[in-house]
């Protein structure tokens, strides 16, 4: 091999080789430092890519499993509120049941049993006006389907799986209350009277004027149902709409000026319930009430305005358009899982007190809100009433635990497994495994000492050229 001073090939590979083993070094040194094994892209440009995409996924993941356990303390929040209400329930329903023992009852007792169930009505309607998770509310039917209505309609009730839009209600045959219209005119009472107006006994003095006998009448409205109003002569009616409310009145004397003028003989109506559509689909009617059965709109409830002009009808003196009922969907929506679009929703029905068991079919209560005890029949009725806002309750409880249990913890538990093994696998494209990289360091660090001093013995072998020199 010739010997040269320019070059020193021999050096330069020994530094080059000496290069690459620092640069090795000083990525072991990294590596070992920081833990991953892909610090940069140039470390790995694939494994960066599907690295930094597991790792969004990562985090999503741990955002989704907070979301869920979230959402279920909202879900126990108003399952807990609902089980105040059920228990509030069960108490009226005591209640009514032992206001229709009246056999045993007086009528202070009655009153009082009427005292306490109106409390708890106030207490229910306080409970889903106040259920708040943070500021939102849960049992007003705002985060369910709530809506609005124009015109001659009340909105009283979302359908659960009602669509959200505008629909028109048309009234077909307007509902009316039941009515009896005194045979003839009364001026004063000649001699004690008694009328029966459903099954009630009320006694009416003698020498009672027409007004007061309706004075007379109206103070037991509680009892009867029924409201008595000068027309000329004195006309009875019924305080509810609707097939189920009935009115029979006899009197023990003839029908007379010097009497109520009721008569001897039985008098009996009944009510007719309000027939319509909503959304040019039928709806089912009970009192003055519109339910819709089908469509879009179905389970959506409404109330028919009355009639200012009439105490009989409704608002509609003629059939036809009654107005609008716009249903709003604003179900709770949770954001479960990690990814786009990946979402659960549900809807807690509205449980005010007038949202609750209503149009039952065959009772003189369109609603909860309407309940009184006051006479057996109104006792069984409320009954009714209460048992079927109970079902609605347990029911509403039943779907936020089925909610909760089989959608928002399942998929929480499914999303932990994932992340357990999305981690894993994130951790074998990115991090360091220590006992390779320890070897690679200690042989890294062998090298670059040992390059060192090649190095450093290839800069000695042009001084041999020295020592030619001095020979000449």
């Amino acid at each position: 091999m010739a010997l040269t001073i320019a070059s020193n090939v021999s050096a330069l590979n020994a530094q080059n080789n000496l290069n690459r083993s620092t640069n090795s070094l000083n990525k072991s040194i990294e590596r070992l430092s920081t833990g991953f094994k892909i610090n940069r892209g140039s470390d790995g440009p694939a494994a960066l890519v599907i690295s930094e995409k597991q790792r969004a996924q990562i985090a999503g993941l741990q955002s989704a499993i907070q979301n869920s356990e979230k959402a279920a303390s909202v879900v126990q929040t108003a399952e807990g509120a609902l089980s105040e209400i059920n228990s509030i329930l069960v108490k009226m329903r005591s209640l009514a049941l032992d206001s229709a023992n009246t056999g045993v009852n007086d009528s202070a007792a009655i009153a009082a049993n009427q005292a306490e169930i109106d409390n708890a009505l106030d207490t229910i309607d306080r409970i889903a006006n106040n259920t708040q998770f943070g500021t939102k509310n849960l049992l007003d039917g705002s985060s369910g389907v709530s809506g609005s209505a124009t015109s001659d309609v009340t909105f009283v009730k979302g359908g659960e799986n009602a669509t959200g839009g505008t629909y028109a209600v048309a009234v077909t045959t307007v509902a009316e209350r039941a009515f009896v219209t005194a045979g003839a005119t009364t001026t004063t009472t000649a001699a004690d009277e008694v009328l029966t107006i459903n099954d009630v006994n009320i006694t009416v003095n003698a020498g009672s004027t027409k007004a007061a006998v309706i004075t007379r009448i109206n103070e037991f409205t509680t009892q009867t149902g029924v409201v008595a109003e000068d027309t000329g002569a004195i006309r009875l009616r019924t305080e509810a709409f609707g097939s189920d409310a009935d009115i029979s009145v006899v009197s023990d004397t003839a029908s007379a000026a010097t009497s109520t003028g009721f008569g001897t003989t039985l008098t009996t109506d009944t009510g007719v319930n309000v027939a319509g559509t909503i959304g040019t689909l039928a709806a089912t009617g009970k009192g003055d009430v519109l339910t819709s059965t089908e469509g879009a709109s179905k389970g959506t409830v409404v109330r028919i305005a009355e009639d200012t002009t009439s105490t009989t009808t409704l608002t509609q003196s003629v059939t036809g358009a009654a107005g609008d009922v716009s249903v709003v969907t604003s179900r709770l929506k949770f954001q479960i899982g990690a990814n786009r679009n990946q979402m659960a929703e549900i809807a807690i029905n509205d449980v005010r007190t007038d949202a609750l068991g209503t149009a039952q079919s065959g009772n003189g209560f369109n609603s909860l809100a309407e309940i009184d005890v006051n006479s057996y029949d109104n006792a069984q009725d409320a009954l009714e009433v209460i048992d079927a806002a109970i079902d609605e309750i347990s029911s509403s409880r039943g779907t936020l635990g089925a909610f909760q249990a089989n959608t928002l913890e399942s998929v929480a538990n499914n999303m932990r497994s994932t992340l357990e093994n999305t981690v894993a696998a994130e951790s074998i494209i990115r991090e360091t495994d220590f006992a390779e990289e320890v070897a690679n360091f200690t042989a890294n660090q062998i090298l670059v000492q040992t390059g060192t001093q090649v190095l450093s013995s290839a800069t000695q072998t042009t001084q041999s050229i020295l020592a030619l020199l001095s020979s000449v």
